[in-house]
Formats: C-alpha cells, structure tokens, sequence
C-alpha cells in the first residue's frame, strides 16, 4: 500500500465520480481489519503510530469518496480545480431567487404548522438534488468539463443547506 496514493487508488477505484457504493464499503472494511490500531496494539510505537496513521488515511478517504458532493470536490481538486465556495460566491439570479422562493416556502409552512408541505418540499428538493448528481457525473466523468462541474458543486451547497433547513423544520415540528 502507498500511503501517498489518492483516496480512490487507495479503495482500488477508478477515478471517478460514478462508484459503486458496495464496493467501496467492502474495500474500507476490508482496509481496516489490515491496519486497524487493535492489531497492532501489541507491537511496537513505531508500528502501532504508524498503524493509526493508515486507519486515520483510510477513514477520511472513506469520508470523502462515500458522499457525492466531497466526492465531486475531491475529483476537482485532483484535476487542479477548486470549488472556491470561500472566495467564489456569486451565483446567478435565477438561481438566487430559486434559493429565496425555497426558503419563503420552508418558513410559511414551518409557520403554519403544515408537516405535510415540508415532507413535499423535502421530496421535490430531494429529486432536484438527484438530478443535479446525476449532471455531476456527466461534467466529471464524461465530458470532463470542470469549471462547470465546480460551479454545480456550489450550487449543491447551496441545496444541501437547504434540506437541512427542511429537515430541522420537520423535527421542529414533530417535537412541538
């Protein structure tokens, strides 16, 4: 194993925006019976160090690839592009004003207590967040077009925020 290899090589996969899940599991646990600490807690400091060191690379390798937007980030990074979701936030109008009727639309129904709407608006966000994967894939892997793929990246931010929004706004109102 190269420690410094790239989360993917780490797992065996292709680099890839499209991975299958199962198998990345397997190869995590697999990685992790080979250099968890327990194994080697009767060895050396230099062993037993070096040991928590891989399980350390190989759960946040694991973290990064198993959820599609750090997996999309990750890939980004890899082909020398960055997100810039810190200095990058502009975002166009349509999509702001999407973002603002999304947010209107969680408050009044958190308001008026309608549990119904807010499961609604989680499934119609869930659906878009879908799609908007699935054109992910297609930028990464397919076309390869990266600039785009970052600023749909920023734009999934921006959705993923708002179902926690919608999903808070559920609780809140099973606890009530």
């Amino acid at each position: 194993m190269d420690f410094n290899a790239d989360h993917f090589a780490l797992f065996g996969l292709s680099r890839a925006f499209r991975i299958d899940a199962a198998t990345l599991d397997a190869r995590y646990r697999e990685l992790q019976a080979e250099v968890h600490p327990d194994r080697f807690a009767n060895a050396g400091d230099a062993d037993r160090r070096r040991s928590m060191q891989w399980a350390t690379k190989a759960n946040e390798a694991y973290q990064a690839l198993k959820k599609p937007q750090e997996r999309a980030k990750y890939l980004l990074h890899l082909a020398g592009h960055d997100v810039g979701a810190e200095n990058n936030t502009a975002m166009p109008v349509d999509f702001l004003m999407e973002q603002m009727e999304w947010r209107e639309g969680v408050a009044e129904a958190r308001a008026a207590g309608n549990h119904h709407e807010l499961e609604h608006l989680h499934h119609r966000l869930r659906e878009r967040m879908v799609a908007s994967y699935e054109e992910l894939a297609a930028l990464l892997d397919d076309t390869k077009d990266y600039d785009t793929a970052a600023d749909r990246v920023r734009r999934l931010m921006f959705l993923e925020k708002l179902l926690f929004e919608i999903d808070d706004a559920i609780v809140a109102l099973e606890e009530e």
